[in-house]
């Protein structure tokens, strides 16, 4: 990605603008009633975050997730990391 405000917040954030990119398309397009789909973003949330989570609490995500069933924000699940 040439673009310098992009490449600032690359630099300053250490993570790749293309994976937020594809992750914030993936959510978009996701079926949040999907456990697959769901526990996928999650996972790559807690990845590109650099936040390890452990299972239980990657359940206890998907599991809230799954249970509202409709859209999510990068903020929400930000939020559940922690």
């Amino acid at each position: 990605m040439q673009n310098p405000f992009f490449k600032q917040i690359e630099n300053k954030t250490g993570v790749n603008m293309e994976e937020i990119f594809a992750l914030a398309n993936a959510i978009q397009y996701a079926d949040f009633k999907n456990e697959k789909q769901v526990r996928k973003i999650v996972q790559r949330v807690s990845k590109l975050a650099n936040k390890p989570i452990s299972k239980d609490l990657e359940n206890q995500i998907v599991k809230s997730i799954i249970q509202e069933g409709q859209s999510l924000d990068l903020s929400k699940i930000q939020k559940m990391l922690g």
